[in-house]
């Protein structure tokens, strides 16, 4: 390491240390903005420094929980990880991660779609997880197609970098088709048919070669299933690793995993999810099995994960139960209605949408999401949020719901002292409403494992 690479990293160091032991913030990005300032080289200096190299996580949806269970199960196999678990996953955020542990055997970390241009021909990792692509901060991002372009050709400026992503979603696989002479390809998916009800599929409904439109022999959510083009020049690969005999309740989630190199299939259970879980957890065993990690290891890390971010994490606040998650994009809030659907208790809801920087201004997706499915839920108390509360409020309109608005988790939770203790509230948020409501209830209840 050169002089500048030394002085950027002290100064990095020295800023995460005084925000967090002397100003008691998180210190998760501004650290690595200062390093890379100083050193705009640093982050490929210190992922070259990682013993064994790095796992990049990236996707639209479920990014930071995989990445976490990831790095747990890999620190569980006794080696030593690297990972910004906060979620700061731009340059800056994967930089100041590496800061605190650069030596480390891994880095598990996590990408944002669009910074995969600077993290992955700098960082060059072994492996990057490529979960979902479905539209999201439209006004930020664009397009699926501009998304998909901007990773493709991060991974062809790494081309030792091995994609390992979700054959079962044609714009993963978009992906693939792009770099297939370029970069290494391993798959993942669910490999038979769940039987779920259909919702909207929005993001990719054509072929990824010819745009013909697609058929699904099953499909599971959104536009994740079966695919193939009728014309046969696209469709859904023969996959490396599968989850198959896969059960989805309140209790949880559970699959038995079978892939490359494991001698037999595995059951892989957690307490927590809904079906998207199931392919966040596929993806997490596949990176922790492809770093060294046994599927005891594995199931022994994810027993003792509890969500500590607010994704899918429980409180009890006055003898009521709150489920608080992240939805921030249609598929996210349609898959948390899908959760919420599968819990048979009568329950109040609180939806919350922000329209801040991180958020993205256009909200014009909250009409995208299938809200129409909640007018069957009998005896649903319902209110709304955030600073679009008012077009939450004219959406549920449309969709047949009263929604009320609540300023505050606090207010939310008041209105329903009229219910019974046994009807849980779900809180769901988009970014910036997220930590917010955290601590809220972090403030007025307790985390219930």
């Amino acid at each position: 390491m050169g002089l500048r690479s030394a002085v950027a990293t002290g100064v990095g160091r020295v800023s995460a240390w005084g925000l967090r032991s002397v100003l008691h913030r998180s210190g998760s990005q501004l650290p690595g903005r200062i390093a890379l300032t100083l050193d705009p080289g640093l982050l490929g200096e210190l992922g070259a420094r990682l013993k064994k190299g790095a796992i990049v996580v990236c996707g639209t949806n479920g990014k930071t929980t995989t990445t976490n269970v990831m790095a747990d199960a890999v620190a569980a196999s006794g080696q030593s990880v690297v990972c910004n678990r906060a979620g700061a996953n731009m340059a800056a955020g994967v930089t100041g991660a590496l800061l605190g542990d650069p030596d480390a055997d891994w880095g598990v970390l996590e990408c944002d779609e669009l910074s995969t241009i600077n993290v992955l021909p700098a960082l060059k990792p072994r492996y990057l997880v490529l979960l979902n692509l479905f539209r999201d901060q439209l006004d930020r991002a664009g397009e699926i197609d501009r998304v998909q372009d901007v990773i493709a050709e991060a991974l062809r400026r790494s081309p030792d970098t091995t994609l390992v992503t979700c054959g079962d979603d044609p714009l993963c696989m978009g992906v693939a088709h792009r770099v297939a002479g370029s970069n290494p390809v391993l798959t993942f998916g669910i490999d038979e048919a769940l039987s779920l009800p259909p919702d909207r599929v929005p993001e990719a409904r054509f072929c990824q070669v010819c745009g013909a439109e697609l058929v699904y022999v099953y499909r599971h959510y959104a536009q994740l299933g079966n695919f193939a083009c009728p014309n046969g020049d696209f469709a859904r690969p023969e996959l490396d690793w599968t989850a198959t005999q896969v059960d989805v309740g309140r209790q949880g989630v559970g699959f038995t995993a079978s892939g490359r190199g494991l001698a037999a299939p595995v059951r892989v259970a957690a307490g927590f999810g809904g079906v998207y879980m199931v392919y966040n957890l596929l993806a997490a065993f596949v990176g922790a099995t492809l770093a060294g990690t046994s599927p005891e290891q594995f199931q022994a890390a994810l027993a003792d994960f509890h969500p500590e971010n607010g994704r899918l994490q429980h409180f009890v606040v006055d003898g009521r139960e709150v489920v608080l998650n992240l939805a921030k994009n249609p598929t996210g809030f349609n898959q948390n209605i899908s959760l919420m659907l599968a819990d048979e208790r009568p329950k109040a809801a609180f939806f919350v949408v922000n329209d801040d920087y991180n958020d993205g201004k256009d909200i014009s997706w909250i009409w995208d999401v299938d809200f129409e499915r909640l007018g069957a839920e009998e005896g649903l108390d319902l209110q709304v949020g955030g600073h679009r509360a008012n077009d939450l409020q004219v959406r549920m309109k449309y969709a047949g719901l009263a929604a009320p608005i609540a300023a505050t988790v606090q207010e939310a939770l008041g209105r329903c002292g009229r219910l019974p203790l046994d009807r849980p509230l779900y809180v769901l948020t988009n970014y910036s409403a997220l930590w917010p409501a955290k601590a809220e209830l972090e403030k007025m209840g307790e985390r219930r494992g």
